[in-house]
């Protein structure tokens, strides 16, 4: 076989095409990956952190965003609805949550802030602590 007309399948093939192969299927990696991860962070910024979670609805919220018993002095209500992950990382740079007062605000921002694995809402919290999110 004359070197000239070597292919990628034989192990003499000419080395710029194979570079060239490669780089074909690299771009198309790189294509596909993309939209995944615009998709990814679009979930999360769609995902839904509930305040209390529904586990511990009855459960009014301190100012320093522990749960206590309803009627406790200072506490606030439970939130109407969960907040968006867009919400609460707009909060976390400094807007509020919509629809609260600024005592409404911080204590949620707090209980948020202590969200713990198998709580409500934790993998949306966690989510938005990656970096560049």
């Amino acid at each position: 076989m004359n070197d000239d007309h070597e292919t990628a399948e034989h192990p003499g093939a000419d080395p710029a095409r194979r570079a060239l192969m490669l780089g074909v299927l690299g771009a198309s990696s790189v294509l596909t990956i993309r939209p995944a991860l615009a998709a990814t962070t679009g979930s999360i910024l769609n995902c839904q952190i509930p305040v209390p979670d529904p586990a511990r609805a009855a459960s009014h919220i301190a100012a320093d965003g522990q749960l206590v018993p309803a009627g406790t002095p200072g506490a606030q209500l439970p939130a109407p609805r969960p907040f968006t992950g867009e919400e609460v990382r707009r909060a976390l740079r400094g807007r509020s949550l919509p629809g609260t007062t600024p005592e409404q605000n911080q204590a949620y921002l707090n209980y948020i802030r202590r969200l713990q694995a198998g709580q409500g809402g934790f993998t949306c919290f966690a989510s938005l602590q990656m970096p560049g999110r």
